[in-house]
């Protein structure tokens, strides 16, 4: 019997990732690689000698993702065997991650396993923004949510978010941003608060761009999107002009590679059924 270790790698900055990381990717035999995960990691840490898959997900209906069903195919297969396998993921493993449908299959099967936690995507971007989430003064607590038109809080909930002084931090929000700001002034937000969309964070690629609610009240801005982003608001958002550190960068372009990319890489054929 083998073990899977999933990994949290980091939301982009192949610099932030662990050295536990490192030490289980020199040694592995088998890595399953999400696509939102710099490709510049694999060049520098993975065993020469390891398999790799690319198991990109984008979006929750891409025909050109890789199914979960594959991927719970692939951890079974290699960790059924006398292999490390290490599982490798954007962010940390336990923010908005589908570690949890991972780990029961790994029970499932009897297969060992080991958490390693990584920097999720909202402290790489709020601190490569200069935006401290709980700064003194600006916020006291910070609430991680996710956001897409299909998928939010139920607008019973909007009220209360709109009027709270808690930092707010919205994931997979993606081109959907506009929606979110439209809702919190639909339920009374002070418009002299402000939202950042922080794109491809901590990338070469990043890009901050802020608005405050009032700036917001009549018209979408318009301007080109990348994903991945993240959507902050609150307070604190307006430390960024005095604290940002990083320069906007000049380069366009996507750092993460795409799913149809990943999914031309990666094959999966296996007789373990999994239900």
């Amino acid at each position: 019997m083998g073990k899977v270790v999933l990994i949290g790698a980091g939301p982009g900055d192949p610099e932030l990732i662990t050295l536990k990381a490192v030490r289980y990717l020199r040694t592995a035999d088998v890595i399953l690689t999400d696509r939102l995960v710099s490709e510049q990691i694999l060049e520098e840490h993975a065993n020469p000698d390891a398999q790799i898959f690319l198991v990109g997900k984008e979006g929750c209906n891409n025909q050109k993702s890789i199914s979960q069903k594959d991927i719970d195919q692939l951890l079974v297969q290699y960790g059924s065997e006398n292999k490390l396998v290490v599982r490798l993921k954007g962010g940390d493993v336990a923010f908005f991650s589908n570690v949890l449908n991972e780990l029961e299959i790994l029970h499932r099967f009897d297969i060992p396993y080991e958490i390693v936690p990584g920097i999720t995507a909202a402290s790489g971007a709020s601190a490569y923004a200069g935006m401290p989430l709980t700064a003194r003064g600006y916020a006291r607590s910070v609430r991680f949510l996710t956001f897409s038109k299909k998928h939010h809080l139920e607008l019973d909930n909007w009220d209360e978010l709109a009027k709270t002084a808690d930092t707010l931090v919205f994931y997979m929000a993606g081109e959907a941003w506009f929606d979110l700001a439209t809702l919190l002034l639909e339920n009374g937000i002070d418009v002299e608060k402000q939202l950042a969309i922080i794109e491809q964070a901590t990338t070469p690629f990043q890009k901050v761009r802020t608005f405050s609610f009032a700036q917001l009240q009549n018209e979408k801005p318009v301007f080109d999107f990348v994903s991945p982003s993240l959507v902050v608001v609150g307070n604190v958002v307006s430390l960024h002009e005095k604290f940002h550190w990083k320069d906007a960068e000049s380069l366009s372009g996507q750092y993460f590679p795409s799913a149809d990319h990943c999914k031309s890489l990666t094959k999966v054929s296996s007789n373990i059924a999994i239900h």
